[in-house]
């Protein structure tokens, strides 16, 4: 079931809301909501590495190239 929800965006923010709009061609509903999307996969993951975090650094995986190293 979908939702409404009202937000309040400074006018400069709708400016520019309104530019990138009329720019991709998009409606400002489906800019909004592929932000928003974006936003929740980053913060999905951010929350995944997290709880995944001890268990690399106790194997050594201090960085990506790490990682990268044990999976080439």
């Amino acid at each position: 079931m979908k939702e409404t929800i009202t937000i309040r965006f400074s006018e400069e923010l709708q400016r520019e809301l309104n530019i990138v709009a009329k720019t991709e061609k998009a409606s400002k509903s489906e800019i909004i909501r592929e932000a928003v999307t974006r936003y929740l996969a980053v913060k999905r993951f951010q929350q995944l590495r997290k709880k995944v975090l001890p268990f690399a650094e106790a194997e050594g995986l201090l960085t990506d190239e790490d990682v990268f190293k044990a999976i080439s």
